[in-house]
């Protein structure tokens, strides 16, 4: 026996370190040659193992003779994991086919799979629950709440949950966990405090939900009650996870200094805890921060995952960081990381934002799959370029390939047209967004089409759009129309519209110096003067420009009139020197070449 025992030991470790097809065929061939092929349990040891090909083992299973119900259970839970979910609903047909018996351990491993199975139908399997006795089986039930839920069954699972004799932490946790999956993240509080109310034990796992809930509702005050009563007062344990989403809680509520410092005081960090402070960099603008505590997480040893690549690439994205991103790239081949749709994206995202096209196109072409979010990058990548035929070509192409745009997709074919003047393709665009695809467009599509008309002259065509929104226009819809006054210099109207901006944000100090600029420039210097006290006397103070450029992979940062940059000595002396040849070459600064942005709220 203990010579069996130590058998056993040594090819379950064999299976434990099998990653490919080879590596399980050299450990099948020992159970074969030590006579322990027909062996149930280092079966189940072989079904498993954690390699990503489950084909090899459902071929051993076929060939059992009697192939046991937890063997069975085993390849459900294979597959239930794996990224064929839907082959877990294939093998449990075909145990039903056997005649063999499902039991309580059966259906919760497959009711797993519906996490990632959205438009299945879960009702047939309730029925097969029903019919062999489990109904009333609390971890069978538990499983059952969360898989209505995640197909989208809300009121189902209520309901189930609510037919639940026995309602545990586990089981208030799955409903919660379902409100959330379906971005009813105020039901999941509700839930939470009926959970409270009814006296059950809160624990780690629950916690976790509740702060992904107050994060999506930005409820910072709850997140902090949260944090505080359970956290900080020692009734839970302050785990990674708990601890990272606390990170993400406070990030996306954009509290960014409570979030570093829950990430600083955290016990213990994982990939997780890393995952959730690059992210909430990001998500807090801080972008140049995300990249620094990704090159420090590197330094400590972690190994990055697609996911947190995928942040950093968006860090570049936003700051131009070519040499960072490019280096990105470099270790996801370096390193064999699967290039999946999200790390393709943001890797066709950075490479367009730093100016890159090419390489983006190049990312773009060797996607084994394109969804429509690689789709929308790479058309948007050729609109801010200003290639308007190949990002409409695209568009295109990508309607012909069965994929259906979004209203993303549609705000930046628009935006090319825009600016590409191509006043009749975007006409027509808006009305396929309406008419064809049933989407109905939101404030910013309106804002591009003001935008196109502007670009084009056609003021008065881009009044009677904005006058036709079912929406009350924005200030970013009004600026899109002054910027086309701006370009045609059409005074009178941009006047209007520049006094009525100043209205609608009083404390916006782009608002009155866009204003002043245009009088300048119809050379009314009396109302410029006008507008700039005005600007004075309501103590509106301009905010100071920031810049950053990447030199030899260090990214350096600089505000307007800030000398703290260990540089700025060298930085101004340079400055003044070119100030200085451009007097002597005569050089006459014409206000006409002054370029404006139009803001995007």
């Amino acid at each position: 026996m203990p010579k069996f025992a130590n058998l056993h030991h040594s090819i379950l470790r064999c299976f434990h370190k099998c990653g490919t097809v080879d590596h399980l065929n050299q450990t099948t061939a020992i159970l074969i040659t030590s006579g322990l092929s027909h062996h149930a349990f280092f079966l189940a040891d072989l079904l498993r193992s954690p390699t990503k090909d489950l084909g090899y083992p459902l071929l051993v299973f076929d060939r059992l003779a009697t192939p046991y119900i937890f063997l069975w259970n085993a390849i459900i839970r294979g597959f239930s994991g794996s990224p064929q979910p839907q082959m877990a609903l294939v093998a449990y047909s075909r145990l039903r086919n056997h005649s063999v018996v499902p039991d309580r351990h059966t259906f919760p491993v497959l009711l797993r799979s519906f996490s990632k199975l959205r438009n299945e139908n879960p009702f047939q399997f309730y029925a097969h629950i029903v019919k062999f006795g489990m109904d009333f089986d609390s971890f069978v039930q538990n499983s059952l709440v969360s898989a209505f839920a995640n197909c989208g069954y809300v009121e189902c699972s209520r309901r189930l949950f609510t037919e639940n004799a026995k309602k545990d932490a586990i089981s208030w946790t799955a409903l919660i966990n379902g409100c959330l999956r379906n971005g009813r993240a105020a039901e999941a509080l509700e839930c939470f405090l009926g959970m409270r109310s009814s006296g059950v034990e809160v624990d780690e796992v629950t916690i976790v939900s509740v702060l992904c809930a107050a994060a999506m509702l930005r409820d910072v005050w709850f997140g902090k009650w949260v944090h505080g009563f359970y956290v900080l007062s020692g009734r839970i344990i302050w785990d990674v996870y708990v601890g990272s989403a606390l990170v993400d809680m406070y990030s996306k509520c954009g509290y960014c200094i409570d979030a570093v410092k829950v990430f600083n005081e955290m016990p213990t960090r994982n990939l997780v805890s890393w995952g959730a402070m690059i992210a909430g960099f990001v998500q807090c603008n801080r972008c140049n921060k995300a990249l620094e505590v990704f090159q420090e997480m590197i330094i400590q040893g972690f190994e990055p995952n697609q996911s947190l690549v995928t942040s950093a690439l968006t860090a570049c994205a936003q700051l131009g960081a070519l040499d960072h991103g490019r280096w990105l790239h470099r270790y996801i081949d370096r390193n064999k990381l699967e290039l999946n749709l999200k790390l393709g994206t943001a890797l066709i995202d950075m490479y367009s934002k730093c100016g890159c096209v090419d390489e983006a196109l190049f990312v773009f072409e060797k996607l084994p799959a394109k969804d429509v979010y690689s789709w929308t990058a790479m058309i948007n990548g050729l609109a801010m370029h200003g290639d308007a035929i190949s990002s409409l070509n695209l568009f295109s192409q990508m309607v012909r390939s069965g994929v259906q745009p979004n209203g993303v997709t549609f705000l930046g074919v628009l935006s090319a047209c825009a600016h590409g003047g191509l006043v009749d393709e975007g006409l027509e665009l808006f009305r396929l967004m309406r008419c064809d695809y049933h989407l109905e467009p939101k404030v910013d599509h309106y804002g591009c089409m003001v935008d196109l008309h502007g670009r084009a002259g056609r003021l008065e065509e881009a009044i009677k759009f904005i006058e036709s929104m079912p929406m009350e226009p924005t200030p970013g819809v009004w600026g899109a129309l002054f910027n086309g006054c701006m370009i045609h210099k059409a005074c009178k109207l941009g006047e209007q519209i520049g006094n009525h901006l100043i209205k609608l944000q009083p404390h916006h100090s782009g608002r009155y110096i866009l204003l002043a600029n245009l009088y300048s420039r119809c050379r009314n210097w009396e109302a410029a003067a006008n507008v700039r006290r005005l600007m004075k006397g309501k103590g509106v103070d301009k905010s100071p420009g920031c810049s950053w450029i990447e030199v030899n992979g260090v990214i350096h940062e600089f505000i307007a009139f800030d000398d703290s940059h260990t540089e700025s000595i060298h930085v101004y002396v340079m400055l003044e020197s070119v100030t200085a040849q451009l007097k002597l070459a005569t050089y006459d600064l014409d206000s006409n070449i002054l370029t404006f942005a139009i803001d995007g709220e």
